[in-house]
């Protein structure tokens, strides 16, 4: 349970670019949670990669997450 709190906290932050002056939100982390590990899974815990991920598959994200990486510059 612990390790699946942690990686969820881990892809959360690894969604927003790293130059971004704030964290995500939570509203952002849960909009992005399901796609991070879905198309990125293997990035996880390396924020500029899972970026780099989540901008690569940026047709394929739910709407929500979509919309997070197009308001932090993806």
């Amino acid at each position: 349970m612990k390790t699946s709190i942690l990686a969820a906290l881990l892809l959360a932050e690894a969604v927003l670019p790293a130059a971004a002056q704030s964290g995500p939100t939570p509203q952002e982390q849960m909009a992005c949670r399901g796609d991070a590990s879905k198309f990125c899974a293997e990035h996880i815990g390396k924020p500029p990669e899972m970026n780099a991920c989540l901008r690569e598959n940026k047709t394929k994200l739910s709407d929500g997450c979509r919309k997070v990486v197009e308001s932090h510059g993806g």
